[in-house]
């Protein structure tokens, strides 16, 4: 691993593992306490219409799925909230829209989209410096806005109901934490990709959970674990050659079943202390 450090396109990767483990460990965690896990993938799929607009307009396609996925979570919790609709069917009908949008537009586009599997199923490896410095940018939209609304959002992932009777406006925050979710959907999508987003936004915050019930301690935890299970599954993938969206996923779901392996073991004997 140290030996390939001096190659710029793995220095690229580690970076991208780095802003990645930030935006699943702060938004993750809400994710999951919030139990929105469906949600995600909603919105993960439908920027799949993003993408395919990036390609039509010959634009970044990250860049082009930014609004597609901002407008994707308005569109669930609005539909959700104030149309008589169930939560599920908006996210089924945003995720097929989605998808189908992305189909056409990659169908209208003028040539062949060679490099549309990573946006599918990701690569780390081909992250470019300019989409490094958009998650940068959108990892420092998501850090001070939770940071800002940290107790309101922290209100609404764990008594809605309670908070908006003290007179908070949880639609609101609850758009907004959908938005965030957005956001870090799109710092995800060229690591492990759109099929594989709700892995990484849920599995690091699942295992931090198992550990601490303090919601500051969780995003801690999830973050230190996303980080480091990123790049591990990178190296895996480096050494043996293998791809690196899915090598990150199995080892995030490896370290998932040795940490509740490991807590089945030694809480009993936590307690008995």
């Amino acid at each position: 691993m140290i030996e390939a450090l001096q190659y710029d396109f793995v220095r690229n990767a580690i970076l991208a593992a780095f802003l990645v483990g930030i935006a699943c460990g702060i938004v993750g965690t809400f994710v999951v306490i919030k139990r929105i896990v469906f949600i995600s993938g909603g919105i993960a799929h439908a920027a799949f219409g993003g993408i395919g607009l990036g390609y039509l307009l010959e634009i970044n396609p990250v860049m082009a799925a930014i609004p597609f996925s901002l407008l994707s979570a308005l569109g669930i919790g609005t539909m959700s909230r104030r149309i008589r609709i169930s939560e599920d069917s908006a996210i089924g009908i945003l995720w097929a829209v989605g998808m189908a949008l992305g189909v056409l537009f990659i169908g209208l586009s003028p040539g062949y989209a060679p490099d549309l599997f990573s946006y599918l199923f990701g690569s780390i490896l081909t992250v470019p410096r300019t989409d490094i410095l958009l998650m940068l940018v959108l990892d420092a939209i998501i850090i001070l806005t939770v940071a800002g609304l940290f107790k309101e959002l922290k209100a609404v992932s764990f008594d809605e109901e309670f908070t908006e009777i003290m007179g908070v406006p949880t639609r609101s925050l609850y758009l907004l934490l959908l938005c965030l979710v957005a956001l870090s959907i799109i710092v995800l999508i060229r690591v492990v990709g759109i099929i594989l987003v709700i892995a990484l936004l849920t599995i690091p915050a699942v295992i931090a959970r198992q550990f601490t019930n303090t919601l500051g301690r969780l995003i801690l935890y999830a973050t230190v674990a996303a980080v480091c299970l990123t790049i591990l599954g990178l190296w895996i993938s480096l050494v043996i050659d293998i791809p690196s969206g899915a090598t990150i996923v199995l080892v995030l779901t490896a370290a998932l079943g040795l940490s509740t392996l490991a807590r089945k073991l030694f809480a009993p004997h936590t307690r008995r202390t």
